[in-house]
C-alpha cells in the first residue's frame, strides 16, 4: 500500500479529521485505525442515553460503512497499533505488518483514570466504551445499590441515569463540592440539590480508606470509619491521556502529547489532536491545556486535517462544554479559572449566566444553567465576545434588559 494519511484512534476527532482532509482536496489514500470492533460511535450518548433507553441501545454511529467507502478512507477496525517508526515513516500492528506514512495524526483520546483502592474489586466498573455501558447499565436496576466514586460530569449523569432506571444511588467526592473542576459554586450548587431532590445521596468532602468485595456487593471504607455497601461501584475520577505510543516514539509529552497551535509534534510528520493532547490557547496568553470535550475534538480534527495538508492555521477556538442533568441544561464558554471577578445575569424561568472577567476587566468565561436549552444562545453570544477578547461593561451583562448581541455590536 502506498503511503499516505494514517490517523489512529477512530473517535469523534478521528473520524473528522479522515472526512476533513477529503473535503479540503487530499485525493491520496486515508486509513483510519481503531482499537474497537465498533463503527465509530459518539461517547456522550453512553452516560445518558445509551443508560436510560427503553429499547437496548445501539452505538450511534459517527459514519457509515457507505460513507467510508463513498469517501475512499480505508477504515480498520478492532486493530492495535504497537509502534510509530518515525525513521521509516511506517505505524506497525500488533500483528506485525506495518502501514507507511506521509503524516500521521494520533488522535487516540483518553481513558478513565484508575483508583488504585479498586484494583482487587471485582465490583468496580470505568465507563469508556459502548461495551462498558451495556455491562453498566445490565447493573443499573430497580432496587439496585450503586455506588459512584467522583463528583465530576460522568459520575453526576450516571448518578442521574440510575435514579432514573430505578436504583438507589450514592456518589462520594473526596473534594468539598461535586463539579470542583471549570464550574463555579454557584452552579455546582444547584446541581447537587438537583440530584438530591431526585434521591442521589452525595458525600463530599469525605476521602476513601479501603474497598473490599464479598460474593454479591462490595464494601467501601471511608476515611472517617464509616462504610457503606454497593452491588457496583462506578468510577469517574477523570480522564488520562492515552500517549504511549507517542512517549515511544519520542515524542514530547506534557498533560497529554505536547502540540504546537497547529497541533503539530515536535516532528513535523506527526500531530495530535483531541482528548490526548496538552496544546496553547492563544486567547489565555498561550496557556496550555488539555480538553476533553466533544466539540473540541471535532474542532481540533478539522484543523489537524488542514495543517496536515500545509495550510498552517493556528488554534483560535474557545472552549466550550455542556452537561445534561435531569432537565437541566449546563455550558460554559471559556476557562472559568481565568476570572477574578463574577457577574450575573439573570435569564428568567430559573436561568442565569455568570460571566467571568479577568483582572483588567476582559471576559474570559461565561457559565450558564438552567431549563434545557434556555442558556444556549446567550452562551454563544459570549463566546463570540471572549473570542473577540471584549471588554464589556459590568453594568451591561448584568442588565437581563441589554442584549448581549448589542454588546458584540459595540
Amino acid at each position: 500500500m502506498t503511503s499516505g494519511m494514517v490517523i489512529i484512534g477512530a473517535g469523534e476527532c478521528g473520524v473528522r479529521a479522515a472526512f476533513a482532509l477529503r473535503e479540503n482536496g487530499h485525493e491520496g489514500s486515508i486509513t483510519l485505525i481503531g482499537a474497537e470492533k465498533h463503527l465509530p460511535y459518539e461517547r456522550p450518548p453512553l452516560s445518558k442515553d445509551a443508560m436510560i433507553s427503553q429499547e437496548h441501545p445501539a452505538p450511534k454511529t459517527i459514519a457509515s460503512k457507505d460513507q467510508f467507502l463513498g469517501q475512499n478512507i480505508g477504515f480498520l477496525a478492532d486493530t492495535a497499533v504497537t509502534g510509530i517508526d518515525r525513521k521509516a515513516k511506517k505505524v506497525v500492528f500488533a500483528n506485525g505488518n506495518s502501514l507507511a506514512y506521509d503524516k500521521v495524526l494520533l488522535a487516540t483520546g483518553a481513558v478513565p483514570r484508575a483508583l488504585p483502592l479498586a484494583v482487587e474489586s471485582r465490583h468496580c466498573a470505568y465507563l469508556r466504551s459502548y461495551d462498558d455501558a451495556l455491562a453498566i447499565r445490565a447493573r443499573f436496576q430497580p432496587g439496585a445499590n450503586i455506588a459512584i466514586i467522583g463528583g465530576g460530569f460522568i459520575g453526576l449523569e450516571l448518578a442521574a441515569s440510575a435514579r432514573k432506571r430505578g436504583a438507589s444511588v450514592s456518589v462520594l467526592e473526596t473534594q468539598t463540592r461535586v463539579l470542583m473542576r471549570g464550574v463555579p459554586e454557584e452552579i455546582a450548587k444547584i446541581i447537587a440539590a438537583r440530584h438530591a431532590k431526585e434521591g442521589v445521596h452525595l458525600r463530599c468532602g469525605i476521602g476513601l480508606s479501603g474497598i473490599s468485595d464479598n460474593d454479591a456487593c462490595a464494601t467501601i471504607t471511608l476515611a472517617n470509619g464509616e462504610s457503606l455497601t454497593a452491588d457496583l461501584i462506578v468510577i469517574g475520577i477523570g480522564a488520562t491521556p492515552v500517549t504511549a505510543l507517542a512517549e515511544a516514539a519520542g515524542l514530547a509529552i506534557g498533560n497529554g502529547i505536547i502540540v504546537n497551535e497547529h497541533l503539530q509534534t515536535d516532528d513535523p510528520a506527526i500531530f495530535a489532536a483531541g482528548d490526548c493532547c496538552d496544546f496553547p490557547l492563544s486567547i489565555y496568553g498561550g496557556r496550555r491545556v488539555r480538553l476533553e470535550a466533544w466539540r473540541n475534538a471535532q474542532e481540533q480534527g478539522t484543523l489537524a486535517a488542514r495543517n496536515m495538508l500545509g495550510l498552517a492555521e493556528p488554534h483560535l477556538s474557545v472552549p466550550w462544554f455542556w452537561s445534561d442533568q435531569y432537565d437541566l441544561g449546563l455550558q460554559v464558554a471559556g476557562l472559568a479559572d481565568e476570572g477574578s471577578t463574577i457577574i450575573r445575569r439573570d435569564l428568567g424561568d430559573d436561568a442565569f449566566i455568570l460571566f467571568h472577567l479577568a483582572s483588567d476587566g476582559r471576559l474570559v468565561a461565561a457559565s450558564g444553567i438552567g431549563p434545557g436549552n434556555a442558556v444556549a444562545r446567550d452562551i454563544r453570544l459570549a463566546e463570540m465576545l471572549i473570542a473577540r477578547r471584549a471588554y464589556p461593561d459590568p453594568a451591561h451583562l448584568a442588565a437581563s434588559d441589554i442584549k448581549l448581541k448589542s454588546l458584540l455590536a459595540a
